[in-house]
């Protein structure tokens, strides 16, 4: 007997639509503040979308989500767990890959269309969208504000890129401030990050044109990152990209480490773990992708080439691949590479002793 299995009987699907009818605007009680200075920044301010709070756009900023060095994860084939009715259920890797396993029409479908039935994940930050030239240029103007300055230097900007926004203010920039002084900068470093990424109007270069090919293809795609959903939406649909995406994952999925954020979109994709495709320009991301049994595609750029061998293929830019890479990514074994394999041991007969009697 088959066991059919559906993304929607583990995490709740929540549709974009929702999220962007009920925006609450921030109140303003103008009749309690004295000053027409203090009035004065209020009202431009939540006009430019800031809520009293230092939200954007009525969505809270949280800025050990938007700088901050995520987990790894999955290092065991560990994954997270999920709420039901009957219970606390808890999915890993092993757990996906068997029970999201194709009904019978499927496996004919995808038998004649082998592409359909692989499933692409995205990692927004620069591979989606340049990333660090927002994040570069939110530091340089927190340092402005401040009347401190960036070291220029390459391996300087790339710590101060990936590393958490705590390790950056202590450790490398030396920033002697106490805890309240730190999370004010923290927080004014995410709105820099939000005000920067409503400016964001492109893809990166040969995005666009990859998933229009995936999508004549009918390959299902995901976009995953730790924003929160709505300004997501709303970059995605800026850069005319929005629908080309069947599923994503941000910040209110309340993943914990990059393979769990994976993990979460192979389930919305409804596709196995090991039938999915995982595009990265980190090594981490290429290793998270791995420990959920994904093949990865690693973008060069951000790391050099001699940084992403780990990676099942390295590209310069989008325009070089072709859905004709996707296939010989598992054509190792035919359609059942990096599927998990299971010992099977057969017991062996008992044998028969055959005993011969002898009369003297």
């Amino acid at each position: 007997m088959e066991c059919h299995f559906r993304s929607s009987y583990l995490l709740p699907r929540r549709p974009s639509l929702l999220l962007r009818d009920f925006v609450f605007p921030a109140k303003l009680r103008l009749s309690k503040l004295k000053g027409s200075n203090l009035v004065n920044r209020l009202v431009i301010k939540n006009a430019c979308g800031f809520g009293e709070n230092g939200s954007v756009n009525g969505s809270p900023i949280a800025p050990n989500k938007v700088f901050m060095e995520e987990a790894i994860g999955a290092e065991y084939g560990e994954g997270f767990e999920s709420f039901r009715p009957s219970g606390l259920l808890k999915v890993d890797v092993d757990f996906l890959n068997d029970r999201l396993q194709e009904g019978f029409l499927q496996r004919i479908r995808y038998a004649m269309k082998p592409d359909e039935a692989y499933g692409l994940i995205f990692s927004w930050d620069n591979v989606v969208a340049d990333t660090r030239s927002l994040k570069l240029n939110s530091w340089k103007q927190l340092a402005f504000e401040e009347g401190k300055e960036i070291p220029e230097g390459g391996d300087v900007q790339r710590l101060i890129l990936y590393a958490g926004a705590d390790h950056v203010l202590r450790k490398l920039l030396l920033w002697e401030t106490s805890e309240s002084e730190l999370d004010r900068l923290k927080s004014r470093l995410s709105q820099l990050y939000y005000e920067n990424l409503l400016e964001l109007r492109k893809p990166i270069e040969g995005l666009e044109e990859w998933l229009d090919a995936v999508s004549t293809a009918r390959i299902p795609c995901a976009v995953v990152s730790s924003l929160d959903r709505r300004n997501m939406i709303e970059a995605l649909e800026r850069m005319g990209i929005k629908e080309y995406f069947q599923a994503i994952v941000s910040e209110e999925d309340g993943m914990e480490s990059i393979a769990h954020r994976f993990l979460s979109a192979a389930i919305k994709l409804d596709r196995k773990p090991s039938k999915c495709v995982v595009f990265e320009d980190d090594p981490r991301g290429v290793t998270a992708a791995h420990n959920c049994t994904m093949m990865a595609v690693a973008l060069i750029g951000a790391y050099p080439a001699y940084d992403l061998e780990q990676a099942d293929l390295a590209v310069g830019s989008f325009s070089e691949l072709s859905v004709i890479n996707l296939r010989r990514l598992f054509a190792h074994k035919g359609s059942n590479f990096m599927d998990l394999q299971k010992q099977i041991v057969e017991k062996a007969p008992p044998r028969r002793r055959i005993t011969t009697d002898t009369i003297f």
